[in-house]
């Protein structure tokens, strides 16, 4: 790997594909379980089966796929192949997926599960060697978070184009017209982001791979003291993150009764998160990497303690709120996968091990978004509260929404203190408590 700062040029055409990999990710989860069970006629219990199915499917697929994309790392192509082979899958998925045939129930059911698990497959074997790659492309401890940051935005952009294209593109007929009309522009997008990707980005140098087992391959990351430290803060902090995600939509029903301006609070939130990654950059250089993270975090506290005081109508105030988490979600983007590439360096000299670390990243990336879902919605039901009802929303969905994510950021932030994952800038590949290469 280089230590040379990558061209402007070369940085976004290496972060082009993250755009098309984000509009992919948003529909299929938003639109899918509506499109087919209120549009198509698919029971809901029956949706969110498959649903479920599929994602755990996807999840424990990450880390053989990480594998995998190790194994072909030293070899003509190199992770670059793994792209080349995941676009057909993806960009057929999409459109198999919002386009589906005239079936009877049975059969559309089993359209709806095999349209999902390639959809998730290419998405999978696409980002986990993408983003692999980007950790290779440089040594240098400030230019990966520039790498990341610069993914990270364009990864916001795809998210805020996926959640307004359907909706254009409908033009006041059904939404279902709106995700066809998505899909077929998706492969398109998708294809000029590969290609950007592949043919603008500087190549690392080749690393001649040994075969390395599948045992071998998740027990290399497992037995790096400083990924076991990252992992936990990761988690903690993801879960933190993703129950607002959950219940933002009850929140701002039930809570500030103004649904109609949900467009509005979510655009602000990715907006100010792709408007907040040069600060991360900038805060990474004076700070480090886990004193910008740590600042982050205090900062999403602040927001969601703020969040946890507000009653009906205060809009303007949860605009504010909206902002200020949303500037901290930047630092998720940017900071977590650049000190992942750091800690992975102990084993980079042994061989390329990045696939690995990323598959694993990903399945704790996706547990995060199930442990979110599956603590946050039965402790609500719980408590007693109906969608729908404002009655007992004020105490009961303003704490879980914004007071439980707060106590679960303190955990993190006391986590990420004592985590020995901070590299030694004056001592390159040397980390507290982690043995060098």
């Amino acid at each position: 790997m280089s230590a040379v700062a990558l061209s402007r040029a070369g940085l976004w055409s290496y972060a082009a594909l993250a755009l098309p990999l984000a509009m992919a990710a948003l529909p299929v989860y938003v639109h899918v379980p509506k499109l087919y069970a209120d549009d198509l006629g698919l029971s809901l219990g029956l949706v969110g089966g498959i649903l479920l199915a599929a994602r755990l499917l996807d999840a424990v697929q990450d880390p053989l796929l990480g594998w995998w994309s190790d194994r072909a790392a030293g070899t003509g192509g190199g992770r670059q192949r793994f792209v080349v082979a995941a676009l057909p899958l993806l960009g057929l998925g999409v459109l198999g997926l919002f386009n589906p045939p005239v079936l009877g129930a049975g059969a559309l059911a089993v359209w709806l599960a095999g349209c999902l698990v390639v959809v998730y497959l290419g998405f999978s074997m696409a980002s986990i060697s993408y983003y692999a790659l980007g950790a290779e492309l440089s040594a240098d401890y400030h230019e990966r978070t520039r790498v990341t940051a610069a993914r990270g935005s364009l990864a916001v952009a795809g998210v805020l184009v996926a959640a307004a294209l359907p909706a254009l593109l409908a033009g006041g007929q059904p939404e279902a017209a709106g995700l066809r009309g998505f899909s077929l522009l998706f492969v398109p997008v998708l294809l000029v982001g590969a290609g950007l990707m592949l043919f603008g980005t500087p190549r690392p140098p080749q690393a001649a791979a040994a075969p390395v087992g599948l045992r071998d391959s998740l027990a290399g990351p497992l037995a790096n003291g400083g990924f076991r430290w990252l992992v936990a803060v990761f988690v903690v902090s993801g879960v933190a993150s993703a129950i607002p995600a959950t219940l933002i939509l009850f929140y701002v029903q039930d809570v500030l009764g103004r649904s109609d301006l949900n467009g509005v609070f979510l655009g602000l939130y990715f907006l100010f998160g792709a408007a907040g990654m040069p600060l991360w950059v900038a805060a990474a250089r004076r700070l480090g990497k886990k004193g910008a993270w740590l600042a982050s975090m205090a900062m999403s506290i602040v927001a969601f303690a703020g969040a946890f005081a507000l009653g009906p109508g205060d809009a303007v105030a949860f605009g504010l709120v909206c902002a200020l988490s949303g500037i901290a979600y930047g630092a998720e983007l940017a900071l977590p996968a650049s000190i992942l590439a750091d800690v992975a360096d102990r084993d980079r000299a042994a061989a390329p091990p990045d696939g690995a670390y990323f598959g694993l990243w990903q399945f704790t990336e996706k547990l995060n978004l199930a442990l979110a879902a599956g603590l946050a919605l039965p402790v609500l039901g719980a408590l007693g509260y109906q969608p729908g009802s404002p009655q007992g929303a004020m105490g009961t969905l303003s704490f879980m929404y914004a007071a439980a994510p707060c106590a679960l950021k303190l955990v993190a932030v006391g986590l990420l203190w004592a985590a020995p994952i901070e590299r030694l800038r004056w001592q390159p590949n040397v980390y507290p408590g982690v043995s060098s290469p």
